[in-house]
């Protein structure tokens, strides 16, 4: 299982402010996606491109996902946007994160165009990521194709407000429940995408949470995508970053317990174990479902930077 690259909490900022990209890189996130699009009115899109570009060359983001949402491919300014950024700081760069996909060919065309900037500017090709962003009834049709649209896809994303747009449902709270369903109606988003980003072996990240400054209601709707499985979520504010970072991470109990089970397995699968196909670990019997359920959880923890504060000893025979 490949080591994961942590996004717990994916910190939004405007392009078109240059304070909030300073005071981004000192900010406790896995991943700052630096915005081109709704964050940015179309008059303040070129300037906000030249602002990416320097603070991105300029360094000081230390561990963080640098990642650029650029505009979707239904506008005008995707193109340009795609090439200033790369062209001019593809090497400080790690993901470019397209929203509004529709279908797999939009992913494609992004694809392609990256690898001509690559080519163009000596930069290794294949190297930049894409985050796909599903916002839309059609991209949610289309999104296991999506998935699997290119080798260079990191994330699937739900992206809440535009697809409740587009499919007119009846509410203007972005991300939580509403008192009149009796249930959770992203429920069925959520599963699609999280299946598909998972069958691609992929991460899955929920959208935003708008009511920045109610950070026990953040806490309560992010909960419910972390118990389902994704690995983290948008904050829109820098209130949010401790909640997204707790609550996508697995508890410190949790993953020593899956540590634990990864060294009994392995042991008793060994020569020196016995060479069984199961065990007991305490008073838990574990097998090889179990080793791949604790490998999840190890290796959030992991990519969480939890240290473990247990260790396995052998029984002895």
């Amino acid at each position: 299982m490949a080591e994961l690259r942590s996004r717990r909490s994916n910190l939004a900022v405007p392009g078109s402010n240059p304070r909030f990209l300073e005071k981004a890189k000192g900010l406790p996130a896995d991943q700052v996606f630096l915005d081109l699009e709704d964050a940015c009115a179309p008059l303040a899109k070129p300037g906000a491109r030249k602002n990416i570009v320097a603070a991105l060359n300029e360094g000081g983001w230390g561990d963080k996902i640098r990642t650029v949402r650029v505009n979707d491919w239904t506008t005008e300014w995707t193109f340009q946007d795609v090439v200033e950024v790369v062209g001019g700081a593809g090497a400080e760069l790690d993901c470019i994160m397209l929203p509004k996909v529709q279908d797999a060919a939009q992913v494609k065309a992004l694809d392609m165009l990256l690898t001509q900037i690559e080519k163009a500017n000596g930069l290794e090709v294949g190297r930049i990521g894409i985050e796909a962003q599903i916002e839309t009834a059609q991209g949610l049709i289309n999104v296991n194709d999506i998935a699997f649209a290119s080798d260079r896809i990191e994330t699937i994303i739900f992206g809440p407000a535009d697809f409740m747009a587009s499919i007119n449902m009846k509410s203007l709270v972005v991300g939580a429940l509403h008192p009149d369903y009796p249930g959770d109606p992203f429920h069925y988003i959520l599963m699609q995408i999280l299946m598909a980003a998972r069958a691609r072996g992929v991460q899955a990240i929920d959208g935003p949470f708008l009511q920045v400054r109610d950070v026990p209601a953040f806490e309560e709707v992010a909960k419910r995508s972390a118990m389902l499985g994704f690995d983290g979520k948008w904050v829109l504010h820098p209130g949010q970053i401790d909640a997204a970072n707790e609550i996508y991470a697995p508890s410190q109990e949790d993953y020593d317990h899956a540590e634990l089970i990864l060294d009994a397995y392995d042991w008793a699968t060994s020569e020196a174990g016995g060479k069984k196909g199961s065990a007991m670990l305490g008073d838990e019997m574990i097998d090889e479902a179990s080793r791949k359920m604790a490998l999840v959880i190890a290796g959030k923890g992991r990519a969480a930077g939890l240290s473990r504060t247990s260790s396995f000893t052998p029984p002895e025979s």
